[in-house]
């Protein structure tokens, strides 16, 4: 079986998983989420993110909509442990009382990550652990997340040409007096190589919240830019 047979049934797979997914749901809504990152790498060892992300709402039981229920602001830093392993720790902020729309939210995290490139096909594990402090409680959550992604055009990005990244996330919150609470996000973007420097994405994700007490399934229609400074 040839690389490119593969690329194509990958995609064919996650396209029809996410129709049949978010076809026919109950206590649904669609949202939106738009996103700059910013990197920097400081040295061959460790490197820096910073991103700013808007979220809003687009359509739930009072039909289609714009309202704009939070502003995110994030850093990671990240070393560099070899050419497959690296650690990063992270500080998270969200502002939902501006919109009032909720709690805001300060978290910390932790994340491990192996990625291993085959023929242009590269496959991530990221493993990663949030403390997440609202004004009322304090939520742990686990995440593992696989990640799959290369060129549609070949074995190497080129400058101008797209690729495909898709993911599979199970996620595990733990809080007092809650019960614990188990999600499944899976998403399929596009992306373009614009220059050395720049990225731009677009896609879905389809999230099934809190699926092992009351199911509520969100579709993100998202949109991104990631700057290499």
């Amino acid at each position: 079986m040839n690389m490119p047979y593969i690329k194509n049934l990958c995609f064919i797979v996650l396209l029809l998983f996410q129709g049949f997914a978010i076809k026919a749901q109950n206590n649904f809504s669609s949202l939106g989420e738009s996103a700059l990152s910013l990197n920097h790498k400081v040295s061959n060892t460790y490197s820096m993110n910073f991103a700013f992300r808007s979220r809003y709402v687009l359509y739930n039981d009072d039909g289609l909509q714009y309202q704009q229920q939070q502003v995110d602001v994030y850093h990671f830093s990240t070393f560099k442990l070899n050419y497959y392993h690296k650690l990063s720790f992270g500080i998270y902020y969200r502002n939902r009382d501006w919109f009032e729309t909720g709690s805001n939210e300060t978290r910390f995290t932790q994340q491990y990550n192996y990625i291993k490139q085959t023929l242009g096909v590269r496959y991530g594990h990221r493993f990663r652990t949030e403390q997440r402090i609202l004004d009322t409680k304090t939520i742990y959550r686990q995440r593992y997340r696989f990640a799959v992604d290369f060129p549609l055009n070949g074995e190497k990005l080129d400058i101008g040409e797209t690729y495909l990244v898709s993911t599979l996330e199970g996620l595990l919150s733990l809080s007092k007096p809650d019960n614990p609470e188990t999600d499944i996000r899976l998403s399929s973007q596009i992306g373009w190589q614009i220059n050395e420097k720049l990225k731009l994405q677009t896609g879905i994700e389809h999230r099934l919240e809190a699926f092992n007490l009351v199911a509520k399934n969100s579709l993100f229609v998202l949109t991104s830019a990631i700057l290499k400074i």
